[in-house]
This record gives structure tokens, sequence and C-alpha cells, in this order.
């Protein structure tokens, strides 16, 4: 594509020249003998939203003059052929632009995106079928429904179905998951089907999915993210506005290790008791006074519409300060077969790349700690200003430690470079933190973890009931 955009360019400039250099004729628009000339007109590429794709450099048209046909006899036949090698100059270079600025626009690198494609499906839909494999509880429902109003958005007459599924830990409501298996019982299903072809995709809260994934599929989209923190819920009619509200000894639903760990260090009077199912079933749970309180993720009361449950100011929502979110809280994420381009080329205006960057930051801690529903792990990235701050936590199971908690903060660019670099620079700093906390003993917290059988954060060593 560049060499005939660089022939067509050359043709224009050649044919541009022969049209002007006879003679220097008078412009229509000229009040005395000294030519006017307009200004270069600037072709300037549109930019894609949350790409990262280098601008291609403006192409610039040369200026146009229009020719006085009555400047002289003998210009006057040359005057009459002018316009036409002018026209074709200005076509060729033209063509050239078009040319050079849909060769500079796809990125080099492994999530590279064929525009002109993209574009074509756009306007047609292409009959193309988009098959999403999904969990079957209202809040994957919604998340699932929501991916497929954005494509049908996206590219108008292409059609886009859902494909419920149950997955055994959707089936498991008896014990905790860090006893049968960790988060990964609500994703195997999905991914045999996409490994098996029967789906082409499947959506994901990307806190839910573990740090490894099948051969041959990739998390590859990364969506706008909600809000990342946890909620504490109130029975309704409650007058408790926040945690600091709740009182001694209180009752509290949670089966998530990371939220008992460091809950315990603001309020070690709490109790925790086992929480599973999906939103409505443990808002029922809390109402008919099983608890106190119970914490879930606030995205998904948002994204459930439960505004009830999401007090007046927010005062409910619990600082990140006070509970660092898991990996990858609050953002949705794709998941997809390495071998479909086509696919990864149709979501990409889907990939929010500054939540990206903060969410595989998160990811790489997570991995090089081996973490799971096992090790009280928790990790929030933040970019802002230019900056990527990458904070982690790892506490003990048993209660018996304090949490060991690390940061970094450096210097961030994710504007001016593929993809593909910048995942790697905000994984590198995710790595990075998670080695400060194997350096400052979180490896004894996680060995701790993995030989336990029945894990529970708990005091003076005893699990908490």
């Amino acid at each position: 594509m560049g060499i005939v955009g660089t022939v067509a360019l050359t043709m224009g400039f050649v044919l541009g020249y022969l049209s002007s250099s006879s003679n220097h004729v008078t412009s229509t628009w000229a009040s005395s003998s000294t030519a006017t000339t307009l200004k270069p007109v600037i072709f300037v590429a549109p930019t894609t939203s949350h790409r990262t794709t280098s601008a291609p450099s403006d192409v610039q048209i040369p200026q146009l003059q229009s020719y006085n046909a009555a400047s002289s006899s003998n210009s006057s036949q040359e005057a009459s052929s002018v316009p036409v090698k002018g026209i074709f100059g200005l076509g060729a270079i033209a063509a050239a632009g078009l040319m050079l600025f849909k060769g500079q626009n796809k990125v080099n690198d492994q999530n590279a995106v064929d525009l002109e494609s993209v574009w074509s499906m756009a306007a047609s839909g292409a009959g193309k079928t988009i098959r999403i494999a999904t969990r079957k509880s209202p809040l994957a429902m919604w998340q699932a429904e929501f991916i497929q109003s954005e494509l049908e958005r996206l590219y108008p007459g292409i059609k886009v179905e859902l494909q419920p599924m149950s997955t055994k830990g959707d089936k498991i409501l008896d014990s905790p998951l860090a006893k049968v298996g960790g988060k990964g019982l609500f994703v195997k299903e999905l991914e045999t089907a996409l490994l098996e072809r029967r789906s082409d995709i499947a959506v994901h809260s990307t806190k839910d999915v573990p740090m490894e994934l099948p051969d041959g599929l990739v998390l590859g989209i990364i969506c706008k993210r909600h809000d990342p923190c946890d909620a504490i819920v109130f029975p309704k009619g409650s007058s408790l506005k926040s945690l600091n509200d709740l009182p001694k000894g209180a009752r509290v639903g949670t089966s998530s290790l990371r939220r008992q760990c460091q809950l315990l260090l603001k309020r070690p009077d709490l109790q925790f008791l086992e929480l599973r199912g999906n939103v409505n079933t443990r808002l029922a749970k809390l109402d008919s006074g099983d608890y106190d309180a119970i914490i879930l993720a606030a995205a998904g009361l948002k994204r459930l519409g439960f505004s009830d449950r999401v007090l007046p100011g927010e005062t409910n929502i619990i600082d990140p300060n006070d509970m660092l979110p898991a990996a990858g809280q609050g953002a949705l994420s794709i998941e997809l077969r390495t071998d479909d381009p086509d696919t990864m080329a149709l979501l990409m205006p889907l990939h929010h790349i500054p939540d990206a960057v903060t969410v595989c930051c998160e990811r790489a801690m997570n991995r090089r700690l081996s973490g799971g529903c096992q090790v009280p792990i928790s990790g929030f990235a933040q970019l802002k200003n230019g900056e990527l701050r990458m904070e982690a936590r790892v506490g003990s199971v048993t209660g018996s430690g304090p949490l060991i908690i690390k940061s970094k903060t450096i210097p961030f660019d994710h504007s001016s470079k593929p993809w593909t670099v910048v995942q790697k620079e905000a994984e590198a700093l995710g790595v990075e933190v998670a080695d400060m906390l194997l350096k400052d003993g979180a490896q004894a917290y996680l060995d701790e973890a993995y030989d336990k059988q029945d894990v529970g954060v708990g005091r003076s060593g005893t699990q908490a009931k």
C-alpha cells in the first residue's frame, strides 16, 4: 500500500508541475497583476477513540491557482489544457493521500485492526453473527446484554446471540470458593464452548477470570471500567450508613479472604459469615436477618439497578484506602480465541486503553504471586496525570500477621505507543510491585494459604465463624 501511494503521489506532483511550469498566469481573484493563491489545504486524519495508534503525517494539498484564458493569445490554448492536467494531478494526490492514510492507520501489533474491514462492517453489518457465552446469573446476563447492545450500536445489521450457561461455580453454593477450586469454576464451561467453537466470545467480570488462561484463548478486550470499589450493604430500613456505624461484633457476610483480611485491620471485632449466591440471593439473605451487613462489589449493585442499596453520597462505598479492590474489579472483559483476528478487530472499539493499562498491571501482579481465592491478595492501579501508580496488599489467611503493603508510581505514556508495548510496560510495574511484596515476606503468607485446608481469616489463629 505504501509503494502504490508513493507512486501516485509522484505522478500527482509531475502532473502538477506540468500544469503550471509554462507561464505565469494571473488569478481571476486578483485586482492587480500580482497573482493570488489559496493557502494550502491541510487534511488531518481522523482519530479513533481509545486507540493507541500513531497519527499519520498531515497530507498537504499544493496551492491551487485559477487561470485567466485572456492573458495572452499564446497562453490561451495552453490554459485550456492546464485545468485538465491539474485535475488529474489533484486526483492522483488525493488517491495517494487516502492510500497512505489507510496504510499508516494499521496498528503494528497482535491486536492490529484492519480499519477498512471494520468500516465496511460498520456500514453493512456484513451478515456477521457473534455468539456470546455467558453465565445465567442476572449480573452476568446484564453484562452480556451490554456487550450485545454495544456491538449492535457499532455495527448495524450484525446478529448477536446470547448463549447462557450454568457453570460449576453457580451450582456449588454450600462451600467457600477457596475450598472447591476458586473462581475458575465460573469460567470453565464458557472457555470450553470457545475452544470447541460453539461460541465466539465470552464476557466476564474481570476479577473472576483466573490469571492463567487455556492455550488458544486470550483476554483480548478490557472495556471501560465501572466503579472498582466495594460496598457495605445494610438491610432494608436500616439507619446505618457506613462501615463505622456497624455495632461491635456485627455479623458480616463475605466469603472473600481479601475483604475479611483488610476489614480486620479496621474492625477486629467483626464476625465473618459465609456468603454465596448471586446478588439478588445475597440481598434476600441480608434482608431476612441472616447478616447485619454484607459486602458486595459496587459495580454489580449499580449495573443491576439497586440504586436504593447505594446510599446518598455513597457513604457505604468503602474507600480503597480501607479496602483495596481485587485485581480487575469493576471492569468487563472479553475472552476469545487467539486464531480469530476478525472477531478481535470487530471488538477493538470496545477496548478502553487507559483502563486496560490499570487492569493489566493489576493482573500481572496477581499472576506473579499465583493469586487466587486461597490468598488474600488485593491490587489497584491508577493512571492519572501521566503517572501509573500500583498498590498491592497480601494478608494472612489465619490473621496471624499484619498486611504487607507495597506501592510504586512511575511516569507512564500510553498515547504514543502500540498497545503491545504499553501492555508490557504496565505489566512490568505489576510484577515489580509483586516482587517488592515477596521481598518483604509475602511468600510465607502464600505458603500458609496453599497448605491450609480450611481457609478463613480469624483472630488469635482461629477461623472466623
